[in-house]
């Protein structure tokens, strides 16, 4: 299988079932954007394939199943008005990024202020996710009554699961977290 089709050079591209759209469609920046976020947190979890860490091991299994999920969220937002979503975000998932939320949390340092996006590089980069994930849920709104309510409570979750775990990961990693301070 080739990786070039052509099809795209005149600025469409297919969703799933092949229907034609712009590649600036409503569908195509909210899924797009989805990808970007999961590249997003690939980048932060090659940061830390070489720390080590009580809890890493679990990090990168949540991540993983994170990673998968969002895909099927891209597949979800790919297929068109009345056509059978393949891979059907469940409302487990959304339960699970709750369950990791406040487990992770229950570790963290109580907020006192507003804090910078900033630490260790994974961490960082899940910050750089979490606002990408943001994007992605506010052109998912964008699409209207067409997308599923629990795509929208899913990408909601997850960009609360990302501010999470950035502090999560700073924090294990041995990172301050900066705040933010009137000067």
């Amino acid at each position: 299988m080739k990786i070039y089709t052509k099809t795209g050079d005149k600025g469409t591209t297919s969703l799933i079932y092949g229907t034609r759209v712009a590649k600036n469609d409503a569908l195509v920046e909210a899924y797009g954007t989805c990808d970007e976020a999961n590249s997003m947190i690939g980048l932060a979890m090659s940061y830390i394939q070489h720390e080590f860490f009580e809890e890493q091991e679990e990090v990168q299994k949540a991540f993983h199943q994170i990673q998968t999920t969002l895909f099927h969220v891209g597949a979800e937002l790919a297929t068109p008005k009345g056509k059978e979503v393949k891979w059907k975000l469940e409302e487990s998932e959304i339960m699970k990024l709750e369950a990791l939320i406040d487990e992770w949390d229950a570790n963290l340092p109580a907020l006192t202020n507003f804090i910078l996006p900033s630490g260790h590089p994974a961490g960082a980069v899940l910050h750089v996710a979490r606002t990408i994930v943001r994007r992605a849920e506010r052109g998912a709104v964008s699409i209207g009554k067409d997308v599923s309510p629990l795509v929208l409570a899913y990408l909601n979750r997850l960009s609360d699961f990302l501010f999470v775990a950035a502090r999560f990961i700073n924090l294990r990693l041995g990172q301050r977290e900066k705040g933010l301070h009137a000067e």
